[in-house]
């Protein structure tokens, strides 16, 4: 990839309302970030909301701070950008990248509990982990306190990746400071956020989507029915991929989530072995999300009218609640390419945003 094109594509997903899935529609749509860049204020002129693209300065002095801090970005529609992430239509547009990103392609498991673990869980996920990168499986991780941390401990010498909520330089929480240097040595250290961003509670949820995105399956060791652990669960249910949960003492309350998940479907897991069988399955590889219909019709193809039609349409029937692309074009009587282009608007101004499954809702705004 020529770095024009490069710099633009880390401008376009570091631009305000331009998130992981209308990164890629418009660079589909327009063949280029180049192009759809050029492309933006006409896009934005209607709403009346300018979108403000990153500036090339800005984007450049982000490419040198991580190169100072030995880490690399790497832009979705590069050679080293994780093949795996290319089955989501929700991929990030941009990962940045620390230590031996070979990792990021490696056989992985996900492994995920709570900050405020048991006395048994911590030495029981440690090991776990050790045992799983003796049978050359990845363990991935969120660098956080508790389950997360003893993962990292374990499979440290094995193969670990850590998944970061805020820029590839903010170390959250603090005391992981020593295990955060260590990973960047011997594993890999990944975030989607810019360089410099504080991890904020709005951000976890995003890393928790890029943990389970990375990995063949997601192992809950220990967790509250509150638990962020949770929802990367969720998300791996969501992408096809396997759930397993450790089973824990019914009466105590860190060990609740864990339950639930397998009372509700979740595979029940107690050894190293049980894990490498279920993700090895021949299942599991053939299980893929389907991703959404690209939109690559010829801009100038559109009537102004037609898209008029369909903002107001969009306006009236979409609420907070995602809704199906494909359901939303069926009620609007207008052509998938009209819609798409009236979308793309709408995110652009903020009114509306894209998730996974192409799905779309109102922006919620307290």
């Amino acid at each position: 990839m020529k770095y024009e094109e490069k710099l633009s594509r880390l401008r376009m997903i570091r631009t305000r309302n331009i998130g992981p899935v209308t990164f890629s529609i418009l660079i589909n749509r327009y063949g280029s970030a180049i192009n759809a860049i050029d492309a933006i204020p006409e896009l934005t002129k209607r709403s009346g909301v300018k979108a403000t693209v990153t500036s090339i300065a800005e984007a450049e002095a982000e490419m040198e701070k991580a190169a100072k801090l030995s880490a690399q970005i790497i832009v979705k529609g590069e050679d080293l950008y994780p093949k795996i992430l290319l089955n989501y239509d929700d991929a990030p547009g941009c990962l940045t990248m620390r230590g031996h990103p070979h990792l990021i392609d490696s056989t992985s498991v996900a492994m995920v509990g709570s900050r405020n673990a048991s006395a048994n869980a911590v030495p029981f996920a440690e090991t776990l982990a050790r045992e799983l990168t003796d049978r050359g499986i990845t363990v991935v991780s969120g660098l956080a306190r508790g389950i997360d941390a003893a993962c990292h401990r374990g499979s440290l010498e094995g193969g670990t990746i850590a998944v970061m909520a805020g820029g590839i330089n903010e170390i959250y929480p603090k005391e992981n400071a020593r295990l955060y240097k260590a990973i960047a040595e011997q594993g890999l250290i990944i975030t989607e956020m810019p360089f410099g961003m504080q991890p904020t509670s709005r951000l976890f949820p995003i890393r928790n989507r890029l943990i389970a995105s990375v990995s063949l399956g997601t192992v809950v060791v220990e967790a509250s029915l509150r638990s962020g652990s949770l929802i990367t669960a969720r998300d791996a249910n969501e992408r096809g991929r396997e759930v397993m949960a450790i089973p824990g003492n019914p009466v105590d309350p860190r060990s609740a989530g864990c339950n639930s998940l397998i009372r509700d479907g979740a595979n029940l897991v107690q050894n190293a072995d049980d894990i490498v069988a279920l993700l090895r399955s021949p299942e599991l590889s053939a299980r893929q999300p389907e991703l959404p219909l690209s939109t690559k019709a010829n801009p100038t193809d559109e009537n102004p009218k037609e898209i008029a039609k369909a903002l107001e349409i969009i306006a009236a029937k979409l609420n907070f609640e995602p809704t199906e692309v494909d359901e939303l074009i069926r009620q609007c009587h207008l052509s998938a390419s009209v819609v798409n282009i009236a979308l793309l608007e709408l995110e652009l101004a903020g009114v509306v945003e894209r998730t996974f499954g192409n799905r779309v809702s109102k922006v919620y705004k307290p």
